[in-house]
């Protein structure tokens, strides 16, 4: 098997491995109370051993194929995500979701692919630190807002969000510590090491919480789309990276992350969309409107049943009917007494 054809296989080997630790996690969010570390919880421990081991076979994919190839290919976890999650635990996507994960892995497999990395090269000391207090602002700000949002769908992406922005920075700083890597002195990266560590931790965290009240597919499409998004950027700006194709590149660039984006617009209006329908008809009938009984268009008009009492189709005495105009039956004795009284007139 050629370099190329294997890190070709284990990309798609990760990609797999990360969207079952995905689907593990959105069922652990659904079954404990602990949104951000259920350390209680089994299954919880075998998704981050499926995450390490995409990120593990995602590091070796990089050291046999070139990075235009492999990070594309990591934007088919989502794709992966959907089918496995109907085919193992039986929770299907709808038609807008399916939409929305293919437009965004299609926008970030072609916004990717036009990335040109140059040849790598390491950060300064100044910059390390102003990109690690940033990012840590960045995500410490997107944790707080999500704190004070009320929908539980837009919370969820502002923590996954803030979860792929940790993804994407810790490994620019695992680039950086790969290029200055020396046998002679390995303590010398010890402080971009702990960075990594805390950021890694703090992505797990945060994207096991944005799975919580939002199912699977936009929390997961978020992280999957803003985590190369990210590092591609710093890359752009920091390791003089740029796009192939100069102008045209950054055109079919800007196109590719439109695209991205909308897929992500498409996920969250679908997840909105299934939670609004079930809130408004729980409203409905805590409140006990009539609004809550199907309307005449919800039923088919053979549904309408005859009451089985006789009487519960006559108005009854208070329900605002005067009972001097309601007719009262009368009796068998009346009945032959008005038959006789009408014979002997005759």
């Amino acid at each position: 098997m050629s370099a190329l054809a294997l890190s070709v296989l284990l990309s798609l080997v990760s990609a797999v491995a990360y969207a079952a630790g995905a689907i593990l996690q959105e069922r652990v969010a659904t079954d404990t109370d602990r949104p951000y570390a259920p350390l209680h919880h089994g299954v919880w421990w075998a998704a981050v051993a499926l995450n390490g081991l995409g990120a593990a076979l995602h590091v070796v994919a990089l050291a046999y194929g070139p990075l235009s190839l492999v990070q594309p290919l990591g934007a088919l976890t989502i794709v992966f995500a959907l089918p496995m999650a109907a085919l193992f635990v039986g929770r299907g996507a709808g038609h807008t979701a399916w939409r929305g994960a293919i437009m965004a892995s299609v926008g970030l497999a072609g916004l990717l692919a036009l990335t040109d990395g140059a040849d790598s090269r390491s950060l300064a000391g100044g910059e390390r630190l102003v990109l690690a207090a940033g990012t840590f602002g960045a995500v410490g700000l997107l944790f707080l807002v999500a704190r004070v949002v009320g929908r539980p769908v837009v919370r969820s992406m502002l923590l996954a969000g803030a979860a792929g922005a940790a993804f994407g920075i810790a490994s620019v700083f695992t680039k950086t510590v790969a290029v200055d890597w020396t046998s002679e002195a390995p303590t010398a990266q010890a402080p971009s090491l702990g960075v990594i560590a805390v950021l890694a931790a703090c992505g797990l965290l945060l994207s096991q919480a944005a799975y919580r009240g939002a199912g699977l597919a936009a929390p997961l499409a978020t992280v999957t789309v803003v985590n190369p998004v990210v590092a591609a950027a710093v890359g752009l700006t920091l390791f003089d990276e740029q796009f192939r194709y100069d102008v045209l590149g950054t055109v079919l660039a800007l196109g590719s992350g439109v695209v991205a984006a909308g897929g992500l617009i498409l996920l969250t209006t679908e997840r909105l969309a299934v939670q609004t329908v079930p809130t408004h008809q729980a409203r409905r009938h805590a409140a006990g409107s009539p609004a809550a009984r199907p309307s005449s268009w919800d039923r088919a008009p053979d549904d309408a049943e005859a009451p089985s009492d006789p009487d519960a189709a006559r108005p009854q005495v208070g329900e605002g009917v005067d009972v001097g105009s309601v007719p009262r039956p009368r009796t068998h004795l009346e009945v032959e007494m008005r038959s006789g009284a009408v014979a002997g007139g005759s």
